[in-house]
């Protein structure tokens, strides 16, 4: 009979093995939100009421950045907070809007009236 050592030897990895290596892929399945970094832009440009489309650009840029760096929470925080704020300029620029053209439309003086002369 053998004893233990000689069976290890007999049943050993053959010669000239390289070790086993394991490779873990994390992939994941969820994937991240937007960072409305073109909405942000738009209101930037367009609609910058109180400064607030620049504020929402701004934050839209840390959550593109926290994303690159794979901290999804981060920039699930990020990216709710530029939408917030992007919301808010839009409605407020649309109100001023509307309230801009209700003012001038509805208000009487001579230089808002056409005037036809008669020859």
């Amino acid at each position: 009979m053998f004893s233990g050592e000689q069976e290890a030897a007999v049943m050993g990895e053959p010669p000239g093995s390289a070790p086993v290596k394991n490779a873990v892929i994390d992939i994941q399945t969820e994937s991240p939100r937007r960072d409305h970094i073109v909405w942000s832009l738009f209101n930037t440009l367009f609609m910058n009421i109180c400064c607030l489309g620049f504020v929402a650009f701004a934050y839209s840029v840390k959550s593109r950045d926290r994303k690159m760096v794979g901290d999804i929470t981060g920039a699930q925080s990020y990216a709710s907070t530029a939408k917030c704020l992007n919301i808010c300029s839009l409605v407020l620029g649309l109100l001023l809007i509307i309230i801009f053209i209700i003012v001038f439309a509805t208000r009487s003086g001579p230089s808002f009236r056409l005037h036809f002369s008669t020859f």
